[in-house]
């Protein structure tokens, strides 16, 4: 099987924010970028939708429930098909370290001190200088007429 024939693996992730600070995990040792830091998600599974496979990665790795997630970033990276949804964070509840090794509260400016796979290198550019806002993403929408769809 070539390159261009490898089956496409859909992964999702979240940015989750509490004010100035965006969560990020550790990827376990054993994994591909072991060590590395991450948004915390995982691959869709068979049959499942970005949402659901999000909201099953953040209950197995984080123990937490989110709502309202929305489609903010995509990445083609070989066979990988990125996507990352922005989540407020969720009231009430206390992140824990399920499956990572550990995880961090991370203010945006500082996300390029931290080593993150090479496939999240423009999206970690595109936080650290603020360059996700609600009003920029939507102009650029109207500029190249195409929208990001909400959920998949």
């Amino acid at each position: 099987m070539t390159r261009r024939d490898a089956p496409v693996v859909v992964v999702v992730a979240a940015v989750i924010r509490q004010g100035p600070w965006i969560l990020i995990t550790q990827r376990p040792e054993g994994s591909g970028h072991a060590g590395r830091w991450e948004f915390p998600g995982g691959k869709r599974e068979p049959g499942e939708r970005d949402l659901e496979a999000l909201r099953r990665e953040l209950r197995e790795e984080l123990g937490i429930e989110v709502s309202s997630p929305r489609m903010i970033w995509r990445e083609d990276a070989g066979p990988l098909r990125l996507r990352f949804y922005e989540c407020a964070y969720p009231p009430g509840q206390r992140p824990r370290a399920l499956v990572s090794p550990q995880f961090r509260w991370v203010r945006n400016e500082d996300l390029p001190a931290y080593d993150f796979p090479p496939a999240d290198d423009r999206l970690v550019a595109a936080l650290a200088t603020d360059r996700i806002g609600r009003r920029r993403r939507r102009a650029r929408r109207r500029r190249r007429g195409r929208r990001v769809p909400s959920g998949a």
